[in-house]
């Protein structure tokens, strides 16, 4: 049985297309990370990826929840 975000990013295209942008801005957050410092243009592109990552959570989770509701977004 496939878990729901497999299953949504077949049928919803924007949850798809977030869920990819999520991935993106988490591998880029894993290469900061890997960095024993910063410069200071990094630090400020850390914060903007984790704001808008979980901006992006927060839209699949919405989307999510309107799948298991039966609500069209």
């Amino acid at each position: 049985m496939q878990n729901q975000t497999e299953s949504l990013s077949e049928v919803d295209a924007e949850y798809r297309r977030l869920h990819d942008a999520h991935q993106d801005h988490e591998h880029r957050l894993q290469a900061l990370a890997g960095k024993s410092q910063l410069s200071q243009d990094e630090e400020i592109e850390e914060k903007r990826l984790k704001k808008e990552k979980l901006a992006l959570k927060d839209r699949m989770e919405a989307i999510a929840r309107n799948h298991r509701e039966g609500v069209p977004h």
